[in-house]
Parts: C-alpha cells; structure tokens; sequence
C-alpha cells in the first residue's frame, strides 16, 4: 500500500487553486475532526481540477463517534464528467446538496451530503460527508446536539466561516467531540453537557450539574482552586468569532477546553465546547519533569565524584617519587577525567543522545595541554561526531582520549607535529579517523600483539560496542591513522 497523498500534493499535481486557498483548505482539514464527529459522518475534501468538471480527493477524516461509512481511503481518486455527482451538483448551484434516500455502498445504508466551500467569488473545494445509517445511534439530547451543531458548522463552511480563526489545535491534547462536550447559549448559559463532560467537570471539584449554569462563572469558580496562581490577563473565553483554547488546573485534576463560535448567517447563536480531563496527562508531564531533574542531578552528582577522584589521583602522583607510578596514576587521572566530562554534559540538559563535537573538542583540549609542556602540537577537528547515544559516549570518550593521547605520545613523540580528527556518520555507523604526521608504525607492529595498556583499553570497549578499530600507515605521507568504528543503531 502507498503513502497517503497530502493535500498540497494532490493541489499541485492537478488543481489551479492558489497558496492562500491551500493554506485555508490546510486549516480546515486541522479541525474538520468535530463536524465529522458531531455528524457521525466520513468527510472526503474535493478540490476542483483546472477543468471544473473533475475533482480530486485531497483529504480523507473518519469519525470517532460512529462507525465508518467508507472502508477504503480514495485520496488520489478523481470524479470526472458525473453528472449524478453531489459534488458536481454541490460545485455548480453552490448550495448543500444531500441524497433523496439512502444510497448502497458496499451493502451499507449511507446518507451522503456535499458541501461547496466558498471564499470570494469561488468554490475552492467541496466536502462530501457519507454517514452509515445502520450505526446510527438511536435518537436522544446528545445525539440530537451533536447533529443540530453538524447542521451550523456546515453552514459555516460554505459560508467561509469555517475553519474558523483563533487558537490551532495542538493534535495531542485538543479536546475531541468524544471526549466531552457542551452546547452554551448566546448568553453563556450551558443549555447541553454530555456524560464525559460532567464527569470531567466534576472531576476537577465542580458539584453541580451544569445545565442551567454560566459556563464563565462556573470557569472562574473552578480557576480560584488552582494548583498555583498565575499572574496573567487571559482573553474571554466566549469570543464572537474566534476558537479558544483554555486549560483548568485544579487540586483535583486538570481539563482542556475548545470554544467554537456557533454562527448563522453571521450572526451569533451560542457556542459548542470540547472538553477533556487531562489529569493523567498532566502527571505523567510531571512525572517525567521530576524524572528528567532527577536523573540530571544523578550526572552532576557523577561528575563531582569523578573529578574528585582525578584530584586524588592527582595528589597521589605528586606525593609519589616513582616515575612509572607517576605516568600511570597520570594515565588513570586522564581517563576518570575524560568520563567526567561525558556527565558534565548529560547534568546540563539531559537527552537520550549526546552532541559529541563539544565532548571531543574538550578532550582534545585535556590532552594537548599536559603534550604541550613537550612540543607545539596543532590539533584540528575536521567534521562532525553528530549526536551519539548516551549509552555509547561515555566509552567512547575513552576510547577517544587514549587514541589522541597514543597519536601524541607514540606517534610525534617529543616533536612539534599535527594531529587530524576526521569523524563523520554514515548509515547509522560513526566512522573516527585520527591522523598524525609523526614517526610511522614500525614494519613488524601488531594491534594484537601490543602491550600498550592504552591500546588494550581500546580494542575492549570498542569490541564491548561492537564496532572495530585498527592502525595503519598513512599512503600519501608520514605519519599513522588510527581507524574507530563503531555502530550506533
């Protein structure tokens, strides 16, 4: 099965419909979910082809509240030259146009609708609306609201009045019509409340029953029992012609509301509101919040101790009058030293990945400045690390520092140099070349049979990462590259 068309796809292969009429065809496939919802009905969007006698399907929606009408998705498939078309006849007279009777399709009853969307002087599409009839549920208050609120917003949309401006829709925690809903009067008086709805109000600590009662008051009630205060200038919820969204946060929980301006013929008729309890929502985003701030301490708790730990090592070796327990306790220093900085970074905004780039260049800095009292070494960094999983950074960070530091030491030695740090991903591989145009391997040299302990180091965690390293010659000068690669799926 192919990906979906979008509608801007299907408007530039064969429709003349300009960027402003997209965008507002853009918008109203963003909220076209509660007419759907409230109408029981699949909406398909048709634009007009440069010949208005052929539309195409440019966007499909399904209701949540009912069963679906249309099995298959048709965006991509075209009407052409139909004279028994609704959308044609829709198209044409400009009007709503509806099937005499239920229409078979597929064995199933459906009542089918077209609705022309007018801006200006033209039709800039037509929205088909295909509602079951054996899903239907058997008339009562809500089912009744819902289809006499379908019958405004379709007059709106082919009035131009629909989508309508204001606040967009934020697709993961915009209320839907499912999820609760109220129809208010022009007055602010809430004339319907569905089930969901008053369970979501009483759940954020309201007694009453809703009907009868100012949606505004009982808003503002709601608003002094707040979590915390907020001291802000909020703008009314009930506005003449523009969608609002508002959150409530109580002790007791938290909801989301969705204002849409009821309008006939321009002029006002009340409201219809989407509500949702969002109190799980809420906790699982404070939850992670205190996660997130936790687990950030835990780093920098880390990284204190490492560094810690590297200034005991570090008077260890000044206390000591071995040579060789100075270099190694110096080695040790700059290993615990290199993990340090790998937390560093993770305790100032904890992700899931690590910008290594700044990781690297700090290493870097860290081991030419103790080269530096030996020789003027230039070290470049040519390419980017990119972001690297956190659970592979903090071995890489020593596998880094000990491939600098053996480019340093065994390969220009005592002599001014350059050392090049060539890193770049490729399908999901990072790949870290590190050049220096120092003294070459010897002819007889083995990775395998070295005793280096910062080579053994090496070889074992890029082996614990499943990735792969090895030191050759370079071809085009003297000097080595060291090759890391490492796998970062």
């Amino acid at each position: 099965m192919g990906r979906m068309l979008t509608l801007s796809e299907v408007v530039a292969a064969h429709s003349d419909l300009s960027a402003d009429d997209t965008l507002w065809l853009g918008s109203l496939i963003d909220q076209w979910d509660m007419l759907a919802d409230l109408a029981f009905s699949d909406l398909i969007l048709w634009v007009p082809d440069e010949d208005d006698n052929v539309f195409w399907a440019a966007a499909q929606c399904r209701p949540t509240t009912g069963p679906t009408a249309l099995e298959d998705d048709v965006v991509g498939e075209d009407i052409a030259y139909d004279p028994e078309s609704l959308v044609i006849e829709a198209y044409l007279s400009r009007e709503i146009c509806a099937t005499s009777g239920n229409k078979l399709h597929a064995g199933i009853p459906v009542d089918v609708h077209a609705v022309p969307v007018i801006r200006g002087d033209r039709v800039i599409g037509v929205v088909e609306m295909h509602t079951n009839r054996m899903g239907v549920r058997a008339p009562g208050a809500l089912e009744d609201t819902y289809l006499e609120t379908a019958q405004v917003l379709m007059g709106m949309l082919r009035e131009g009045l629909f989508p309508t401006p204001g606040d967009k829709p934020v697709p993961w925690e915009t209320p839907r019509v499912g999820d609760g809903s109220l129809r208010v009067s022009t007055n602010g008086t809430i004339t319907f409340a569905s089930p969901n709805a008053m369970s979501a109000f009483r759940h954020l600590g309201w007694g009453g029953d809703l009907l009868g009662d100012d949606v505004r008051a009982v808003i503002a009630e709601l608003a002094q029992g707040r979590r915390e205060p907020v001291d802000e200038v909020l703008p009314p919820l009930l506005c003449h012609a523009k969608v609002r969204e508002k959150e409530i946060e109580t002790h007791q929980g938290a909801m989301r509301l969705r204002v849409q301006p009821l309008l006939v013929e321009g002029d006002q008729t009340g409201w219809f509101v989407t509500c949702r309890d969002i109190t799980d929502l809420r906790s699982r985003e404070r939850e992670l919040v205190t996660k997130d701030a936790t687990i950030r301490e835990i780093h920098h708790r880390v990284k204190n101790n490492l560094q810690t730990v590297a200034a005991l090592l570090r008077l260890q070796a000044r206390r000591t009058s071995s040579v060789e327990a100075i270099n190694a306790l110096g080695d040790a220093q700059k290993r615990v030293a290199a993990i340090a900085v790998v937390h560093e970074i993770l305790s100032q905004g904890f992700d899931t990945s690590v910008r290594f780039d700044e990781v690297a260049d700090r290493l870097m800095t860290m081991v030419r400045d103790v080269a530096s009292s030996r020789s003027k070494v230039a070290m470049t960094r040519v390419g980017s690390f990119g972001l690297i999983p956190a659970e592979v950074a903090t071995n890489l960070s020593l596998v880094f520092t000990e491939v600098v530091q053996n480019a340093l030491e065994h390969g220009l030695g005592d002599a001014p140099g350059e050392v090049i740090v060539r890193p770049a991903q490729r399908d999901g591989v990072l790949q870290v070349d590190v050049e220096n145009d120092g003294t070459p391997l010897p002819e007889d040299f083995s990775l395998s049979e070295s005793r280096s302990l910062g080579l053994s180091i090496v070889t074992t965690l890029v082996a614990d990462l499943e990735g792969s390293f090895d030191m050759v010659p370079l071809t085009d000068r003297s000097g080595t590259r060291a090759r890391i690669r490492v796998p970062l799926a």
